[in-house]
């Protein structure tokens, strides 16, 4: 059986490199995505860092979209939790209403950084109205389903109205995310990119398919393909990740222990408990990496996978995707 692929980008800057030339590389890979055949190319929302570009995938998402023909477009995620819901809907309207049925809209529970900019971005923000996360989701889910105001003139709906409106995707990497994502009739991401523990992709994917009666869920794993399987174990990150659990509720996925004391550092909650979390990087040939895709789709019955390149090296990350995406397998 073929599947999908499609890819998740963050806009890494290379050493002695701008925002702008990482930005125009983005925009390259995304056209180069397109001829290659993946399906999705999502952006990431990071903040308060000078290693990765994008702070505003809705930006980003708009200018791949005018420079590309049908490429589906959309964000990987963005962080609800920073914003008003019906903002949200209003900005993937808008891009809906500027590129239909080719715009994605993947909302992620997690920070995108450390405290101090959490903390800066819900400087406005009222904790006791905004509610918690899937109050938020529901929120949001509401303000893209309303439809444009009938006779009665005072009624609120988050125009435009799009013909055709952004498709829904929940990022997660728990049962519970994917609970939340079925009971919204929502699409679901596990982001075993972050947490790839076969325990905990099992029961979410399970639960999804179960809450939903049958959907599939896609899978984000991180990939690094090379002309051999040499060069590829050469580019892989050794580093082990870690979850910082807050006592005042936020959590965050790092992959240092710098990450770690900067997270303690710039909190204000008065405990934390840390835990590491498995990250297995998927590497190897084109064939190599395609044969350990399929043994994941006949684990877990996934149809596409969003891949994440872990490699920073700009020529090294186009080439694995460009020997992804052409090695010879029947794709869906």
């Amino acid at each position: 059986m073929g599947y999908r692929l499609s890819l998740l980008e963050k806009s890494p800057l290379d050493e002695h490199e701008d925002a702008a030339g990482a930005l125009r590389r983005t925009l390259e890979l995304a056209k180069n995505a397109e001829r290659w055949g993946y399906h999705r190319f999502w952006l990431a929302e990071h903040h308060n860092t000078d290693k990765l570009a994008i702070s505003s995938p809705e930006i980003v998402i708009a200018w791949i979209l005018a420079h590309t023909q049908h490429l589906r477009v959309g964000s990987g995620g963005v962080m609800l939790q920073h914003y008003s819901p019906y903002k949200v809907a209003e900005n993937f309207n808008q891009l809906a209403s500027l590129a239909p049925g080719r715009v994605d809209i993947g909302i992620g529970k997690a920070p995108g950084g450390l405290p101090l900019s959490t903390h800066a971005l819900q400087h406005a923000v009222d904790p006791a109205r905004k509610g918690d996360f899937a109050e938020q989701l529901s929120q949001l889910d509401d303000w893209l389903s309303v439809p444009v105001r009938g006779k009665d003139a005072d009624a609120l709906s988050a125009t435009p109205q799009p013909p055709q409106s952004a498709s829904r995707f929940l990022l997660g990497a728990s049962e519970q995310s994917a609970r939340l994502a079925a009971s919204l009739g929502w699409n679901f991401v596990f982001a075993a990119h972050l947490n790839a523990d076969e325990r905990d992709i099992s029961s979410a994917l399970s639960a999804y398919s179960h809450d939903s009666h049958g959907k599939r869920a896609l899978l984000a794993v991180p990939v690094i393909v090379a002309d051999t399987t040499e060069q590829a174990a050469r580019l892989v990150d050794k580093t082990q990740r870690y979850r910082v659990i807050a006592s005042d509720g936020q959590s965050v996925n790092v992959g240092s222990h710098e990450q770690v004391e900067a997270y303690l550092r710039q909190s204000k909650a008065k405990s934390h408990r840390i835990e590491e979390r498995q990250s297995e990087v998927l590497y190897g040939t084109g064939e190599d990496v395609h044969q350990q895709l399929e043994t994941l789709q006949a684990r877990y019955g996934v149809e596409e996978f969003i891949i994440d390149t872990p490699v920073s090296q700009p020529h090294a990350r186009l080439r694995s995707l460009e020997l992804l995406a052409t090695s010879s397998v029947a794709l869906a």
